[in-house]
């Protein structure tokens, strides 16, 4: 999937956001090179800066490491920590919003809970 830069998330966190996905599906290994800020500021016509800035985010996080002189490679345990982090973040910030929609709605717990379980086995598509 590739960033939408037209809309309203800055672009430095859709980069981030994007390599987080690349890592998650398989395409960036542990210990593998990652792209510079330059092969990305290319790729998806950005300014480089741009570009070091959603690098650095995943750096801070140690989600990559830097290798002085080599670049940045992705950390042996990146796929653990960004699906924890988006347990821990992305996860429970929609389901607050569920409960939220749902008590607004005047949606029962026992009705929230049964249609999370339709959902989970395909039960509400049909």
């Amino acid at each position: 999937m590739i960033p939408n830069f037209d809309g309203t998330k800055p672009i430095y966190l859709q980069i981030s956001e994007w390599l987080e996905r690349e890592i998650l599906s398989g395409n960036f290994e542990s210990d593998q090179k990652i792209y510079s800020q330059y092969q990305l500021a290319e790729v998806f016509n950005i300014n480089p800066a741009t570009a070091a800035k959603g690098l650095n985010i995943l750096a801070d996080e140690s989600i990559l490491y830097k290798k002085r002189g080599l670049g940045m490679f992705v950390a042996s345990n990146a796929k653990e920590m960004i699906l924890s982090k988006r347990k821990s973040q992305t996860l429970k910030r929609m389901v607050a919003e569920i409960v939220m929609e749902a008590e607004r709605l005047s949606v029962s717990k026992e009705e929230l809970i049964q249609m999370i379980q339709e959902t989970n086995t395909g039960e509400a598509e049909k």
